[in-house]
């Protein structure tokens, strides 16, 4: 394995991590004075100019209330809309038809059949779709912007997209005589234009893992998964309390816009900024010098411009073309090195099956429950919030126990043993990191397994207690990505990362609804087979991960170590690293 270029080979024009730790000689060489490499961009910095995940945790988590909150009402809602529409249009081709009237927050037992089920299905399906479709184009613009100009800026533009989208929201359940609930379609194009959940999920892991050592990074990022799952949890029990208070259902959705629109407050005027000037400088100069390696060679383009008619419109739009193809963030996924484009590759396509399931699956699950055990708003929002708060107990208390026991206290061991000072670095995915994802895939396809041949309201929520403990496999696995390139790097992986999220909300709903609405009549559990089969593919890809491999800041096509075969055996993880001399 090579290794990393040392700080004294390191010129003005290849600079690494470590480079910094040399600057001068002020610092306190003694084992334990141990640093980071990413805290010397803060160093001087009052606190509350200082990038930390805690300035995230408050309003994500009031955000997630919100979000949580309108799961159930707003698919019931749509539920309501097409229905009523569902029955207005059967009278009015047979005016015998008996039926009642769709009563918006009421239990109405007539949606509940096969027909307004699959229609409904049918129609989340095509919310997704579009959503997805349009954050491809736009997440990972968004992540590799977010690199040169900060994560601060494309976190407020996320939002603005779901504000557009909950006005609509409100406008179509307020007005569904004037309003078509089509219109929620538009709501879900602006939405997925300023790149959705999945440009938001992969920018707060980018601030994250700008501001949290690699040891730490995993429970950092299981905290902000935690208040989602907090979200699910109580939100839905706040949301019905809300209901039950207003009397209506459209007051959580104005809680919701309240809740868009206080992020952007926060984002703009409290939470400070993770990358440094220097971090979006040198990010800057790097994508310079890829568009320009990108342009046409100077003997080509003059060729083209000077002896084809109309040259200098083709040579452009060669160019453009190169520079739009929307696969391109995707090839940070493929560097020369093999082991490293395994690992990424794995990594990131069991990460797309996790997230794509956990964004598309839920909304099947809950018309699955209520069709099957005749739930109602009230028993789905209680199902919701259990699972939702066992993952929360997982995250907050189990995973940082594990954490401590199986990381913590070893890497104390060798801070204790070690005659230099220890410097933390982006150094690839390690043991730990690769069993607990393996741990957590595992859950989920005992869980899934489980929704197959259970009959019983009970027995389908132990099932669904068990995935519960899936919910480390998504921390996990967001931290191990972010370690395995250099930290100006890490906005454009998790963008490239960010269009395999949006093709998995685009290939999910299709997917998902598409076979729930199929076999409903037939075999509602169908979806469940397939669904467990996906994780039992995953479960078998995360075999093939290997520790310690990882991107290099001046060879990108290379994976590289600061130190010995001998000493990475001992280790295993290798994201302590002695400190330069």
């Amino acid at each position: 394995m090579t290794r990393n270029n040392t700080a004294a080979e390191s010129g003005p024009e290849n600079v690494t991590e470590a480079t910094g730790l040399l600057r001068d000689g002020t610092q306190n060489d003694t084992p334990d004075n141990d640093v980071w490499v990413g805290a010397i961009d803060y160093e001087g910095l009052p606190w509350w100019k200082t990038p930390s995940v805690w300035f995230l945790l408050a309003p994500y988590a009031l955000f997630t209330l919100a979000f949580g909150g309108t799961v159930v009402p707003k698919l019931n809602i749509i539920l309501e809309l097409v229905c009523s529409r569902y029955f207005a249009d059967r009278s009015a081709t047979d005016p015998t038809f008996p039926f009642t009237p769709v009563v918006p927050g009421e239990d109405n037992n007539q949606c509940f059949i096969p027909e307004v089920q699959s229609s409904v299905a049918t129609f989340m399906l095509v919310l997704n779709v579009t959503t997805g479709i349009l954050s491809c184009l736009t997440a990972p613009k968004l992540g590799s912007l977010s690199d040169r100009y900060g994560r601060k800026l494309m976190l407020t533009v996320c939002a603005l997209g779901g504000i557009a989208n909950e006005i609509v929201t409100i406008f179509a359940a307020k007005f569904p005589d004037t309003v078509h609930y089509r219109w929620l379609i538009l709501g879900a194009a602006l939405d997925g234009l300023t790149g959705s959940f999945t440009a938001g999920s992969i920018l707060i892991h980018s601030y994250t893992s700008d501001c949290t050592p690699p040891s730490k990074r995993g429970v950092r990022i299981g905290y902000l998964h935690s208040c989602l799952f907090i979200g699910l949890s109580f939100g839905p029990l706040i949301a019905g309390y809300l209901a039950e208070w207003t009397g209506s259902l459209l007051s959580i959705f104005y809680v919701t816009l309240a809740c868009h629109t206080f992020w952007v407050i926060s984002m703009a005027f409290i939470t400070p900024e993770s990358l440094s000037k220097k971090r979006q400088l040198l990010a800057r100069e790097k994508y310079e010098i890829e568009q320009e390696s990108r342009r046409p060679a100077p003997g080509a383009a003059d060729y083209i411009s000077e002896r084809i008619p109309f040259g200098k419109h083709i040579n452009s739009g060669i160019y453009t073309l190169r520079n739009q193809n929307p696969f391109a963030p995707l090839n940070i996924l493929f560097p020369k090195d093999s082991k490293l484009r395994r690992n990424l590759l794995i990594l990131a396509l069991v990460d797309m099956i996790l997230l794509g399931t956990a964004m598309s699956s839920g909304t099947v699950i809950l018309l699955y429950v209520e069709y099957m055990f005749e739930w109602r708003n009230l028993e789905s929002s209680r199902f919701l919030s259990l699972v939702s708060m066992v993952r929360v107990v997982v995250l907050l208390a189990i995973f940082p126990i594990i954490t401590y026991f199986f990381r913590t206290r070893r890497l104390a061991k060798i801070r204790r043993e070690s005659n230099v000072p220890l410097v933390e670095k982006n150094a690839g995915a390690d043991g730990f990191d690769i069993w607990v994802l393996r741990g957590a895939i595992f859950s989920d396809v005992v869980g899934i397994t489980g929704y197959i041949f259970v009959r019983k309201a009970s027995l389908f929520v132990c099932c669904a207690i068990i995935t519960a403990f899936g919910g480390l496999g998504s921390a996990t696995i967001q931290a191990a990505l972010s370690k395995h390139v250099p930290a100006e790097r890490v906005g454009q992986l998790l963008g490239g990362i960010g269009l395999l999220h949006s093709l998995a909300r685009v290939g999910g709903p299709i997917l998902f609804n598409g076979i729930y609405a199929a076999t409903v009549k037939s075999f509602p559990q169908a979806f469940f087979v397939m669904l467990s089969s996906l994780f039992a593919m995953t479960l078998i890809a995360s075999l093939f991960l290997k520790p310690g491999v990882y991107m290099t800041e001046d060879t990108p096509a290379s994976h590289g170590n600061g130190i010995g075969e001998g000493e990475r055996d001992a280790l295993e993880d290798d994201e302590l690293l002695p400190r330069a001399a």
